[in-house]
C-alpha cells in the first residue's frame, strides 16, 4: 500500500467516525451532549475536508482543484444521489409503516443515483 493512500484511509476513517459520532450526540436527545456533539463533528468534518488537500499534497499536485462543468455535476449528483437515500431510509425507518413501500423505492432510486457516479467518475471502458 503506497504512503498517500495508507495515510488517505486514515484521515478518512478518523474524520468519518468523529463527524458520525458528533452527528449522534447532537441528534440523540438521551445523551444531552449537543454542545460537546458540534464540537467533535466539526473536528471531524475539519479532518474530512482536509483530507483531499493532503492527499493532492502527497501527488505532488496543487491543492485546490480548478471547477469544472463536470466536476460541479458530479458533485450535485453525489448530494442529490445522498439526499435522496437518506430520505428513503427515514420513509423507510423513520415514519413507518405507511410509508415503507415508497420508501423502498426511493431509497432504491438514491442508490441507483449514487451507482451512476462510477461511470461519470471512472468512465466505461
Amino acid at each position: 500500500m503506497e504512503k498517500k493512500n495508507f495515510v488517505s484511509m486514515i484521515m478518512g476513517v478518523i474524520g468519518g467516525i468523529l463527524f458520525a459520532l458528533g452527528m449522534c450526540m447532537c441528534l440523540v436527545a438521551e445523551w444531552g451532549a449537543f454542545d460537546q456533539g458540534v464540537v467533535v463533528a466539526v473536528v471531524g468534518l475539519v479532518a474530512l475536508v482536509a483530507l483531499p488537500m493532503v492527499r493532492r499534497k502527497m501527488e505532488g499536485k496543487s491543492l485546490v482543484v480548478r471547477l469544472s462543468a463536470k466536476t460541479i455535476g458530479t458533485a450535485a449528483l453525489a448530494v442529490v444521489g445522498t439526499l435522496t437515500l437518506g430520505i428513503g431510509m427515514c420513509m423507510t425507518m423513520v415514519w413507518g409503516a405507511v410509508l415503507m413501500v415508497p420508501g423502498i423505492v426511493v431509497g432504491l432510486l438514491g442508490i441507483v443515483l449514487l451507482l451512476c457516479l462510477i461511470p461519470l467518475c471512472k468512465g466505461l471502458r
